[in-house]
């Protein structure tokens, strides 16, 4: 698929059908996020695929969100920090943010180019996830994504931003920019 057809494909999908989705189709979703920039090329990510349904129905109630329960997979996002932390003091989990957004990132528009659907679900009870998926308490959940194929009924479409909402020059809120045709050849 054409980059910019498959940016505007991304969508959060809530619904879901009763197709199972092909795990391996998961597992290359996920080498995609491997390929997003790293500061100082240290992963902090890692992905935990969950298929075991008693372990789904528990995901979904802690992040009290019954779509999250309605799929035969679920991928939580995980980072461990301290290795990023040690090496860039209180930067470090500025940069696990940023990278870990980023991998995220890839690894959704893998998951649409696979024909798959997700949504990107942030608020959910740490503690319990990490309890249910044995997990360190050291280690940050990032997010947790019910995958599944979209269902063929069709939610309303939210629409984006528009572009000219977003976009300054030079300097905050300047929504004009100099056309390079005012400005000198030596000045390019």
């Amino acid at each position: 698929m054409e980059f910019k057809n498959l940016v505007k494909k991304r969508r959060s999908v809530r619904r879901y059908s009763s197709s199972k989705p092909d795990w391996r189709k998961i597992i290359r979703a996920i080498d995609a996020a491997r390929y997003a920039p790293l500061a100082g090329n240290m992963m902090n990510l890692r992905f935990i695929l969950v298929s075991d349904k008693e372990k789904i129905k528990q995901l979904a109630e802690a992040s009290q969100q019954d779509f999250v329960g309605k799929v035969d997979y679920i991928v939580v996002v995980v980072s461990d920090d301290s290795r990023l932390i040690q090496s860039y003091d209180e930067l470090g989990a500025k940069f696990a943010r940023q990278q870990s957004g980023a991998a995220i990132q890839n690894f959704l528009l893998a998951l649409v180019d696979l024909g798959l659907a997700t949504c990107w679900v942030g608020y959910f009870d740490d503690t319990e996830i990490k309890r249910v998926l044995e997990i360190p308490e050291e280690v940050v959940v990032e997010a947790i994504f019910p995958i599944g194929k979209e269902t063929k009924i069709k939610t309303s479409e939210k629409r984006k931003v528009d572009l000219d909402n977003v976009l300054y020059f030079d300097k905050w809120e300047n929504k004009k920019m100099v056309p390079l045709t005012r400005m000198r050849i030596r000045d390019v």
